[in-house]
């Protein structure tokens, strides 16, 4: 059973159903249902057209909870209206299907959520985790989402500013997370950017590009992660650093900043860099300055205390890390590489220690553990 081929044709069918007339709550439970029925017959019996097959049992699933709800005439209604079975058309409904996800009617925060949930397929704890909240907080503002959704008619598409945020997410969840949608998201961030002449929608593309470039450089040959500054550069793609710097040069010079602009910017000068001594960091905290304005954001300020180390010393770092609630995550991996790059051994293999325990994923987790390991063999802490 190939689960990502189903993964994949989730969002088309999905987009498909909706387009029937099917409301969103009602559509999702009938693909959900027709994954289920794919999952136990295709084994012994796979269809010769995947995505027709899913469309005729997703639609057959809908009917059949709709006569369960509705009156007779109705329910003839829709039986009229059930399509035959055999290949359906290719086309992609995945990007008009997150500017649906992104109904006015729903807070921002409840559309990304919503979308990351039945568009992008991550789980409601994948999504908690990005959000940084309890995995039953997550689950009820989904809950809440779809039932808003489904009592309202998909002819105000959301904005693009949610649509961004959802594609913004989905790719840090392919990149660093469970499961691996970077490469769809950069897919629909050039779709959407071919349609819209917007410098955000640039600046998350070229944001992408530049941190996808990076990404073969980011594990070892064990699947361990490996820090910026020990990366093997010549491992990245020079090809997408080249687009992605090009991207943001056109996106900038429209002079209409936004913080998508201002991360690429970012990251298109630690890609500049041919060797980690020569990052412009006094740039990069400039860049980081521009970026808090615009969000004010904590996560941001606790990286722009990095880049403070890195460009004015390590008491400089701490002294802005010490600003910052130090409940934040990743807040105390921050302050162990703070405090050995201060010279304090012992302190940052303890403050690693403790950052290992409050990892989000395994390879963090691998990774601080070994950070301590390390400092601990280097200076045994005393008795």
């Amino acid at each position: 059973m190939d689960e990502a081929l189903l993964r994949s044709l989730t969002p088309a069918v999905l987009g498909i159903l909706v387009r029937r007339g099917a409301d969103f709550a009602a559509a999702e439970d009938a693909v959900q249902d027709a994954l289920v029925e794919a999952i136990r017959v295709w084994p012994a019996d796979p269809p010769r057209d995947p995505k027709g097959w899913l469309v005729t049992a997703a639609w057959r699933k809908f009917l059949d909870a709709t006569r369960a709800e509705t009156a007779r005439r109705r329910r003839e209604d829709l039986i009229d209206a059930e399509p035959e079975a055999g290949p359906a058309q290719d086309t992609d409904d995945t990007l008009q299907l997150y500017f649906l996800c992104a109904h006015p009617s729903l807070t921002p925060s409840s559309a990304v959520a919503l979308t990351l949930r039945a568009v992008g397929g991550l789980t409601t704890r994948q999504i908690a985790q990005a959000y940084l909240v309890p995995e039953a907080t997550m689950a009820q503002r989904i809950s809440r989402a779809k039932k808003t959704v489904g009592a309202v008619r998909f002819d105000q598409p959301g904005d693009v500013a949610t649509v961004l945020r959802v594609l913004y997410l989905v790719f840090n969840e392919g990149y660093s997370g469970d499961v691996d949608l970077a490469a769809e998201a950069i897919r629909l961030t050039r779709q959407l950017a071919t349609a819209i002449d917007h410098p955000e929608v640039s600046g998350l593309l070229a944001l992408m590009l530049l941190h996808h470039a990076r990404r073969a450089g980011r594990t070892a040959a064990d699947g361990s992660l490996v820090a910026l500054a020990e990366q093997d550069r010549g491992k990245w793609d020079t090809r997408l650093i080249a687009e992605g710097v090009e991207i943001l040069q056109a996106a900038l010079a429209q002079d209409r900043l936004g913080e998508f602009q201002a991360q690429a910017a970012i990251a298109a000068l630690h890609a500049d860099a041919p060797r980690a001594e020569e990052t412009d960091w006094v740039q990069i905290v400039e860049w980081y300055d521009e970026l808090a304005a615009l969000t004010d954001s904590p996560i941001v300020r606790l990286n722009r205390a990095v880049a403070v180390a890195e460009a004015d010393g390590p008491r400089a770092g701490l002294k802005a890390l010490a600003e910052l609630d130090d409940s934040l995550p990743r807040y105390t991996a921050v302050a162990a590489y703070l405090h050995e790059r201060d010279g304090d051994d012992q302190t940052a293999a303890r403050l690693y220690v403790e950052a290992a325990g409050k990892a989000s994923n395994l390879a963090e987790r691998e990774y601080l553990t070994r950070q301590a390991a390390r400092l601990n063999r280097k200076s045994p802490p005393h008795p």
